[in-house]
Formats: C-alpha cells, structure tokens, sequence
C-alpha cells in the first residue's frame, strides 16, 4: 500500500457493499479501509484519520447520523469529509445528516462509477476550496467579497446584504448541497429566525437577478440548494 494514497474509511454493515465500494475505490488508486458497525469505524478514525469517510446511515448499534454528529462535534474529526451512503426514501435522514455537517450523500442502489466520481469530487472541492475573501471567477460570474460585489459580463448586479452572503456561500463550494437552515445559518447566524419559505423567496430574487447566470444554483428537490459545480 503506497503511503500516498488517499485514504478511505467505510463504514458499512453489508459485507457485499463494502467489497463492492472496496474494489471500485482501490481500482482508482484510494487506499481503502473498513468497519462494519458506527464504534469500529469510530475507533478506525482514532488510529488513522482518512482523508474520506463513507458512511451508511442503517448501522447496528450507533448509527450513521450519530457517527456523523460525533464526528462533526469534535474538532480533531470535524473537518474530514463524510458523504452519506442512504436508502432510498431516507429523505428526511439525509436533510439531517447535512444539516450535521456530512458533505455529500449518494442513495443506494449506486453505481461504482458514480461513487468514485463523487469522492473524487468531494476531495477535489476539499482541497480547492478558496479562502473566504478570495474573489470567485466562475464562468461570466465575478464574486469580490471584500467590495461586496457582484457581477456578470462585467455588468454590475445590484444584491442585498443576505443575497449576496447566500451567492457567496453556495459558490465556495461548487457542488456541495445545503439545507435552507444551513443556508440561514452560514448568512446570519444560528437562530436566526426565519422560515424555508424566506429562503427560497431569497433564492427566486437572486436568480431573477442574475439572470441567465442565475441558472447555477441548482434547487435539489426535499432537500436544498447547492451551486453547479464547474468541473
């Protein structure tokens, strides 16, 4: 095993997914590692911090929303990614583990080259996310948080205060998908009082704005919104 390998912990009770992921990902060069129950994969993180984490959410004994919230509520595990691996119809489990803070999720049943695909792209996003006051260029979109800033074709675009902080928020992180109470959160702080409803009323208003650029922030059905990602 090459010590420059990224590393991956799964974290999956079903033997036949673990080897399938195992396989996929070791055909692409990942070093991959495995638990079968939330306190293993927990204990496997503690010996050896992974550079990803997979985690399926029907886990015997702890599941997977309180490995993640673990995981995310400490801070020498919080800033490791972890995309969710969930049935369909958990759609309400995976609104909560992303309001925990997990990163991405895939719904079984997947295909291998769809999950490779997205722990590529969620370690790509990881490693190139920009700093908070760099200015974003996205196409014909320039974002200049320092002169709070807006503009498309070099035209200026007129936002408000929490317009623009939900614009920003979402275009760090090409790809990622949020919550609207993450959302509210990141633009005005935790309880905030606002309602989903708001959210998507901001949303409506800045798309209206943007115009034909308005199109890259993506509405993810039950779920949120993220910002097309640009690969």
């Amino acid at each position: 095993m090459s010590s420059d390998k990224r590393q991956i912990l799964v974290i999956e009770d079903e033997e036949d997914i673990r080897e399938l992921v195992r396989y996929n990902l070791e055909q692409e060069n990942f070093a991959v590692t495995e638990a079968e129950s939330g306190e293993a994969g927990l204990k496997a993180v503690l010996r050896k911090a992974p550079d990803l984490i997979l985690l399926d959410l029907m886990l015997p004994g702890k599941d997977g929303m309180q490995v993640c919230r673990e995981l995310k509520q400490s801070e020498g595990t919080r800033g490791i990614p972890v995309v969710m691996m969930t049935a369909r119809g958990e759609e309400s489990d995976v609104v909560a583990g992303l309001e925990l803070g997990a990163e991405d999720y895939i719904v079984k049943p997947f295909s291998p080259k769809v999950l490779v695909a997205r722990v590529k792209a969620v370690l790509r996003r990881k490693t190139a996310a920009p700093l908070p006051n760099e200015i974003l260029r996205i196409h014909d979109l320039v974002i200049h948080p320092g002169r709070h800033e807006v503009r498309v074709k070099d035209r200026p675009v007129d936002l408000t205060a929490t317009e623009f902080g939900i614009l920003h928020f979402l275009a760090r992180r090409p790809g990622w998908v949020f919550t609207r109470y993450q959302i509210v959160d990141a633009v005005h702080g935790e309880d905030y009082p606002v309602t989903e409803r708001s959210v998507d009323v901001q949303i409506v208003g800045l798309r209206k704005k943007l115009e034909k650029a308005g199109a890259c922030i993506e509405t993810v059905r039950g779920i949120g919104y993220r910002f097309k990602d640009v690969d």
